[in-house]
């Protein structure tokens, strides 16, 4: 396999390594917590883990990653200032507030459901609008790569060892072009 494929192999390796499903995390004293949590990761396929007070929650979110965090409103509204510190260890993750002495199971899974599609969506975005900058970016690179390494071949009296050289970076770079080319 040349460089210029096991590139863009790896690129796309990484794009799909990127789509991980996370954990999600359920912020609630809610009786019915464990509950909500298995309802939500059979809705979702994530799995769910559960903090009771936003002291526990804090330390869930230093410690892991998630895709999505279920805030009751409850505990921010008893607890203003931790709420606040909670809140800005979010990270990633898409915060969902909802009411679990109001709403039912069902709505939250709802909830969870659209805002981790809304997020998949902005994701895929702002994914290709980077995948394009690059690629634009990258382009303009190769372009000059490839005139720079016609107009060295076309002065007179290149040593043989340099032209072969500027032959094998000219067609690298055209390998790169194709690929750019196939990418878009």
């Amino acid at each position: 396999m040349g460089l210029v494929s096991l590139v863009f192999s790896v690129g796309r390796l990484w794009r799909k390594t990127c789509i991980v499903k996370a954990m999600i995390l359920l912020i609630t004293p809610s009786a019915r917590s464990q509950e909500c949590a298995q309802a939500v990761h059979a809705a979702t396929g994530h799995p769910t883990q559960v903090a009771a007070t936003l002291q526990e929650a804090g330390s869930c979110l230093r410690s892991q990653e998630y895709a999505a965090v279920i805030v009751d409103q409850f505990l921010l509204e008893a607890e203003p200032d931790e709420g606040d510190r909670v809140l800005q260890h979010l990270g990633t993750a898409v915060p969902v507030h909802v009411n679990c002495a109001i709403s039912g199971i069902e709505r939250v899974v709802r909830e969870v459901r659209a805002a981790l599609i809304c997020r998949q969506r902005e994701e895929q975005v702002a994914r290709r609008a980077a995948e394009q900058a690059l690629w634009c970016e990258l382009k303009e690179s190769v372009t000059a790569m490839l005139l720079s390494c016609d107009l060295a071949l076309a002065v007179p009296g290149v040593p043989q060892p340099a032209a072969e050289k500027l032959r094998s970076v000219h067609e690298l770079a055209c390998q790169i072009r194709t690929h750019l080319a196939t990418a878009e």
